[in-house]
């Protein structure tokens, strides 16, 4: 809600925790004299609905904590929304809202989740993996160790005739498909329409096209609720979710 929508205060919680200063009060201002070694961040699904908002939400809260707390830019990591298939395309810039944050806000860095929830349950049940990832995400940003944290990360592309060249970042031990074909790429021609692309690793990049598209302009990857991607590096990350006309 606005502030400018809001009745007189005070006004009824009616057990939202959902309602202004409840969570925040209740759950993160108690723990403030303590130190803090570093948060990590496993939210995002409330917000799908306006991604360009949490671009700005989610580095506002990060600054506001680490003011509170007085020991600088303390870690900050996230976990990028899960596999749902009912959150749709808005799940997709959910989690570019995400990565833009872990990209651009100091000492913040992402682990991805979107290959590892459950279609239809929005709260998955393999926080293992997530928490695995997290871990190496750590070992790497916090601690400096030399370990792979990340997937195939979107570097930059290449027009060739009717096919794109895809070329990533974060490619340890190269390209892999986890399955018979690859999945998960659309493409886009002037009239930004997407169509489901073929795929296919060629060394290492990934060459995409459709019939249906004679003059590509753009490729996005794994831009859904619950995608169908499933391009790894060597180690076995999964690749980030990628628009190439949005980073």
């Amino acid at each position: 809600k606005n502030l400018a929508q809001l009745s007189a205060f005070p006004i009824t919680t009616d057990n939202n925790p959902g309602e202004p200063t409840v969570l925040y009060n209740g759950m993160i201002n108690p723990l403030i004299p303590y130190g803090v070694k570093g948060v990590i961040w496993y939210q995002g699904e409330n917000n799908a609905g306006n991604a360009q908002q949490y671009r700005t939400l989610l580095p506002t809260m990060i600054a506001d904590w680490r003011g509170h707390w007085g020991q600088g830019n303390f870690p900050f990591l996230i976990v990028q929304l899960a596999g749902w298939a009912p959150g749709g395309r808005s799940w997709g810039d959910l989690r570019e809202a995400q990565w833009l944050t872990a990209k651009n806000v100091p000492n913040s860095g992402i682990a991805t989740a979107v290959d590892i929830g459950n279609s239809g349950d929005i709260h998955p049940t393999d926080k293992q993996d997530v928490g695995q990832r997290l871990a190496w995400v750590a070992e790497a940003k916090v601690y400096h160790e030399t370990v792979p944290y990340l997937g195939p990360v979107y570097k930059s592309m290449k027009i060739v005739g009717s096919t794109v060249q895809i070329s990533f970042d974060h490619m340890d031990k190269g390209l892999v498909v986890n399955g018979p074909t690859l999945g998960g790429y659309e493409v886009a021609g002037a009239d930004g329409k997407w169509v489901a692309a073929d795929a296919v690793v060629v060394g290492n990049t990934v060459v995409v096209s459709s019939p249906l598209v004679a003059s590509p302009v753009a490729v996005q990857y794994d831009w859904d609720g619950f995608p169908s991607g499933n391009l790894r590096n060597g180690v076995g990350l999964p690749a980030m979710p990628f628009r190439t006309n949005g980073w």
